[in-house]
């Protein structure tokens, strides 16, 4: 007989897509921008005097001259707010645009309008003498540096503002990877939910899954699946896929992920279960076109027979013994309409006969979609069976069977794939 498998703790295999944010990518953005310092700067003044003569001749550390556009108010500023444009030197004294929309008696409102215009510009403000008081409160509120106007000479501003710049610089590249670092974080407790851990302590079944999001994201996408047992030793296993990809669909595949498994403890199934999955999702869903495709199966006790519910979804495959095992598709006949598609639907549930040692691999369409060459024709299912027979008859099984499958359709296609793909393995080994 085989050994009950215990209740692990570890979250299934999930391969990481190449859109993760990584420190290594913004360092590298990083030092691109900074290369680009190495060609001459440009600088926005913003202030009244038509003239400009508040600015002396600027020179970079290369001696180059350092241009100065001038704008006598935040109109013209933003027309002269160009790409090329490094830095923004902006004279305090300027009144604010709109006075009676800020707050009154605020001094920095023209720099808070000016931050607003351009939050990616490096900005000195220019103050009166003595007046460091509301020099260091600029920089709090977001400039990068403040000067005295009536103190300027070339060389100190020269220098503010090319630090003013790589100040600028840094900040955003660390800010970005603070955001990063958060998506990565919200994305783990995402994938936690769509990956959960299987509860089949006592069932007498292996269970392995692969999961790998689509080229466009990085832990995030719209497949979802899961594995219990319940108190009468029936094993229930389901996949699914919310059409779309991004954090909306992923949070919509864990809150049906977690009803599935509560109603399935519960004591749920087949068309009751699915009909109240159906209600979940229309009342959670975010807009009325969005479905969700389900293949459920319920194992019988003495795992030799299952129910199978497909509701729009790819059906398993089958595996058996054999010198030269050969999978073949469970029977779909039955496909009821994925999840959202139309009210008060049925999905019939199909009795499978399984037999003494059998594997069954649920899947979603993201392995069987993907091309058999760059601008070929897609593997689809009768691809699919012929790539795991061969690698069954390489003698590949459980999680090595489904990282070569993954890994295959992948080479295929000859570029990452646009879908994401889940794929489940139950064993059941005499």
């Amino acid at each position: 007989m085989p050994v009950p498998v215990p209740r692990q703790r570890a979250v299934p295999a999930a391969e990481c897509g190449p859109a993760q944010v990584s420190a290594v990518a913004l360092t590298e953005e990083a030092h691109r921008d900074t290369a680009a310092l190495g060609a001459a700067l440009t600088v926005l003044l913003v202030e009244d005097d038509p003239s400009g003569a508040l600015v002396p001749e600027l020179r970079d550390s290369a001696g180059r001259p350092i241009r100065v556009r001038t704008a006598r108010n935040l109109t013209e500023a933003g027309r002269l707010l160009t790409p090329d444009v490094h830095c923004i030197l902006l004279d305090l004294a300027l009144p604010a645009a709109g006075c009676a929309d800020t707050e009154d008696g605020d001094e920095l409102a023209v720099l808070r309008q000016v931050l607003e215009l351009a939050p990616r510009h490096a900005v000195i403000a220019l103050t009166a003498s003595g007046d460091a008081e509301r020099g260091a409160e600029a920089v709090r509120v977001g400039a990068q540096d403040y000067l005295f106007r009536d103190e300027l000479d070339s060389r100190l501003l020269s220098r503010a503002i090319r630090y003013a710049v790589e100040r600028k610089r840094s900040d955003t590249a660390e800010r970005r990877l603070a955001e990063g670092r958060l998506r990565a974080q919200e994305n783990r407790r995402l994938e936690r939910g769509l990956l959960p851990t299987p509860l089949l302590e006592g069932a007498a079944l292996r269970f392995a899954a692969r999961y790998r999001p689509g080229r466009s994201r990085a832990l995030l996408g719209g497949d979802f699946y899961d594995a219990v047992r319940t108190p009468d030793g029936t094993v229930h296993a389901m996949i699914g896929d919310v059409c779309g990809h991004g954090p909306d669909e992923a949070a919509l595949g864990v809150e049906l992920r977690i009803a599935w498994r509560a109603l399935t403890l519960a004591g749920l199934c087949g068309d009751e279960l699915l009909g109240t999955l159906q209600e979940v999702l229309e009342h959670e869903r975010s807009d009325e076109e969005i479905f969700a495709t389900l293949c459920t199966v319920d194992i019988a006790p003495d795992g030799r027979r299952a129910g199978l519910c497909l509701a729009g979804h790819p059906a398993p495959l089958l595996i058996r013994p054999g010198a030269t095992p050969v999978p073949r598709l469970l029977p779909f006949d039955n496909n009821g309409p994925a999840l959202g598609l139309l009210p008060g639907a049925r999905w019939p549930r199909t009795q499978v006969e399984l037999g003494a040692e059998w594997s069954l691999m649920l899947y979603t369409d993201g392995l069987i979609e993907g091309r058999t060459a760059p601008g070929g024709p897609r593997l689809g299912q009768d691809g699919m069976l012929d790539m795991i027979h061969r690698q069954l008859s390489e003698g590949l099984r459980g999680e090595e069977l489904l990282r070569a499958a993954v890994s295959e359709v992948r080479h295929l296609n000859g570029d990452e794939l646009t879908d994401d793909v889940a794929v489940v393995l139950l064993d059941r080994v005499a």
